[in-house]
């Protein structure tokens, strides 16, 4: 195998793994943010507040583009099974 092979299949792992985490986290992200200016604005200092709509949305994420993420991650497990023996031979 050669490094650039190695360095390839590494670049490709990692923008996998960015991807399918900033599609759960994001939404999540922009909504705790939403509520923290709330919190912040009203003086409201309830740590269920903050929680809640954060764990509702990451569900939400994860069900709505669920399906995708699966189909991204079995499209790069192919492509890395493919790889195979290009990184033996």
């Amino acid at each position: 195998m050669t490094p650039e092979v190695f360095v390839e299949i590494l670049r490709e792992s990692m923008f996998m793994v960015i991807l399918l985490v900033t599609a759960i986290i994001l939404p999540s992200l922009g909504v705790g943010l939403i509520v923290a200016i709330f919190q912040a604005a009203t003086s409201i200092n309830e740590q269920t507040m903050s929680f809640l709509p954060r764990l509702i949305v990451t569900l939400l994420a994860l069900s709505w583009g669920g399906s995708w993420l699966v189909t991204k991650l079995m499209d790069f497990t192919f492509h890395m099974v493919e790889l195979i023996p290009q990184i033996i031979g």
